[in-house]
């Protein structure tokens, strides 16, 4: 299987200069919002412990209250189901609207059914899948997968999206007024909802105490997808699970902050029960969850509430846009989850980023992201998952570190050396450095050239 080469494939998106500099600038946006909320909770810190402490607990005792979770489901009426991988969750999704001769689907944003590959796989079977979520339609009729957690199209600019309304729901190329797009796809959407025969939510949280499915939106078409057709399928993560109704409470007060910036979202809405005459199934999904929880270095990143803190603040990230890590999850949380799906595949990953910890001093539940990013490169390399040309410069590097006489000897002769070399030997496709960046000019001496010429103690 091909390797996922995140620099090779983010030089598409830094070459666009607007795209680049707009998706930079709207995510550090985020990510000072963050800030401004995080700060007017004097207890925000101690909401984070107290958030890491229940998913510990929960992740810890998670077979007692997945199974108290369906006791409470199958008590309230529900139905619940439970799919090992992928291929099992798609199979049960198509036999319950094969059951009730089902063939249209208005579906909320939901991150596991993306990484289930839901919608391909019921479209293939004549069943047609309407993404309500307005990220999430603008992707859908763009053929693209999301490029973030929260907010799916962030990497696109109104323009673009005035091109893909024109070309597919027959809106004004030329208008690309907010207002006017939002509310196009709302005229677009609404007859969906009114004819469909089944509806999809995933699932923010499920409380084990109530059998409940808690689903945070801030569009309103969650509640739709569920109430207006008659069949209602959640999709649920097994790590989702917490323990009881007043857990939530931690939960909901850093979920937006933690987003988008704002002190909650515009609906939390409690799925407990199925309305009279109408069907409410649970899946609940495994997809190597529990394969990642035995992980000794890797199991905190269960912990995730997917807010996308971590995504805002990388550098990496907001530089290269999340369609790059070819993965549904991208950005730092990426990095550490997607080996675990596949470790060839995604073995770059964990190089695209710097290790600056800014993941981890965000995260509303304190996984340690930037701990996991470094082991897994050294799990990489152990099991010999580098690139031959990574393999040989590491290895080179790792000579020249070891020595300070080498690495002295290198420093300098960098020092006297680069800035005289013919651009063709700096700059060509060996040097990675060089493809989207000037290097800097050497300095006329090396720090302990400095250091001796100034500040050694005279003899």
């Amino acid at each position: 299987m091909k390797r996922i080469d995140h620099s090779e494939a983010s030089s598409k998106f830094i070459k666009a200069k607007d795209h680049l500099e707009f998706h930079d600038k709207r995510l550090w946006d985020l990510r000072k919002k963050r800030d401004r909320e995080s700060e007017h909770l004097p207890e925000w810190e101690e909401l984070r412990t107290l958030a890491s402490a229940i998913k510990e607990h929960t992740l810890t005792h998670l077979a007692d209250y997945l199974e108290e979770f369906e006791r409470n489901a199958i008590a309230n009426g529900a139905t619940v189901h439970w799919a090992r991988d992928a291929a099992e969750h798609n199979q049960i999704v198509l036999d319950i609207l094969q059951a009730n001769g089902a063939r249209t689907l208005v579906k909320a944003k939901s991150m596991l059914t993306d990484e289930c590959e839901m919608r391909p796989f019921l479209e293939t079977r004549g069943i047609e899948v309407m993404e309500t979520d307005l990220g999430e339609r603008i992707q859908q009729l763009d053929d693209e997968p999301p490029s973030h957690i929260v907010v799916p199209a962030v990497h696109k600019l109104r323009g673009d999206v005035a091109r893909v309304f024109a070309e597919k729901i027959g809106t004004d190329p030329a208008n690309s007024d907010v207002h006017y797009l939002a509310e196009s796809q709302r005229t677009h959407t609404r007859p969906y909802f009114l004819r469909a025969e089944a509806g999809m939510t995933g699932a923010n949280f499920a409380v084990a105490e109530t059998g409940t499915v808690v689903v945070c939106t801030n569009e309103g078409n969650a509640d739709l997808s569920v109430n207006l057709p008659k069949l209602h399928i959640a999709s649920v993560g097994v790590e989702k699970v917490i323990p009881k109704i007043e857990h939530l409470g931690v939960f909901v007060r850093m979920l937006s902050r933690s987003a988008l910036g704002s002190p909650i979202t515009q609906l939390t809405s409690h799925f407990r029960a199925p309305r009279p005459g109408a069907q409410m199934h649970v899946i609940l999904v495994d997809n190597g969850r529990v394969e990642r929880l035995g992980m000794a270095d890797f199991w905190p990143s269960l912990k995730c509430i997917r807010c996308g803190a971590c995504m805002n603040t990388c550098p990496v990230y907001r530089r290269s846009g999340g369609l790059s890590y070819g993965a549904t999850y991208s950005g730092p949380i990426g990095v550490i989850i997607d080996p675990t799906f596949n470790l060839r595949k995604f073995s770059l990953l964990p190089f695209a980023s710097t290790l600056n910890g800014s993941c981890t001093s965000v995260c509303p539940v304190r996984i340690n992201i930037h701990e996991q990013i470094y082991k897994w490169r050294q799990v990489i390399a152990e099991r010999n998952q580098l690139p031959i040309v990574k393999q040989e410069a590491m290895r080179a590097a790792g000579k020249v570190l070891a020595s300070p006489r080498l690495y002295r000897a290198a420093a300098e002769a960098a020092n006297a050396g680069i800035s005289k070399l013919p651009r063709m030997v700096v700059y060509n496709p060996l040097n990675a450095w060089g493809r989207q960046r000037e290097v800097p000019d050497a300095p006329l001496l090396t720090f302990r050239q400095w250091y001796l010429k100034f500040r050694s103690p005279k003899k």
